[in-house]
């Protein structure tokens, strides 16, 4: 498997594994997508197996420790310069889960973001991923004021040393 930063030609997949992976309340829309890659393809990584994209991981670069809906659909706000970088989606294919894909995508952006000069890393996640995230040191700050897609959501900080 690599880790490689995304292409354009890389969009078509990563639309489709978002759909598997998420609801359609919640899953980022085709023009979300292109919008942000356009914003910051510096941050949208993927993971290929056997030249098939498997999963992807990206979000902005802001300068306040907080993931609010705003940021997912308003690329103006992202700021190259920002302290903090967030994610907005780990996404893995399910016939490629439990496999070490979607920890080898966020160790390789927290490497990123770190020699990138970051203070930390930010994202919400639903419930029963929480655990999985304090696997890699972020803490769990509370109930998130997200009501994206209708889902209850958890804020999430990684604070770099």
């Amino acid at each position: 498997m690599e880790i490689r930063e995304a292409t354009k030609e890389d969009l078509e997949e990563i639309i489709i594994i978002e759909s598997k992976c998420f609801p359609e309340a919640e899953a980022a829309k085709e023009e979300d997508f292109r919008n942000r890659y356009s914003a910051f393809k510096e941050n949208f990584f993927v993971a290929v197996k056997n030249e098939k994209v498997i999963g992807f991981i990206n979000g902005c670069t802001t300068d306040k420790p907080e993931l609010p809906d705003e940021l997912y659909h308003n690329t103006e706000l992202h700021n190259p310069s920002g302290d903090y970088q967030t994610v907005f989606g780990l996404d893995v294919l399910p016939e490629y889960r439990n496999s070490g894909v979607a920890t080898e995508l966020l160790k390789h952006f927290i490497i990123i973001s770190k020699e990138r000069g970051k203070k930390g890393m930010v994202l919400t996640c639903k419930n029963h991923l929480v655990h999985y995230y304090e696997k890699f040191d972020f803490k769990h700050v509370g109930v998130s004021d997200s009501s994206h897609g209708g889902a209850k959501w958890n804020d999430m900080i990684l604070l770099f040393k």
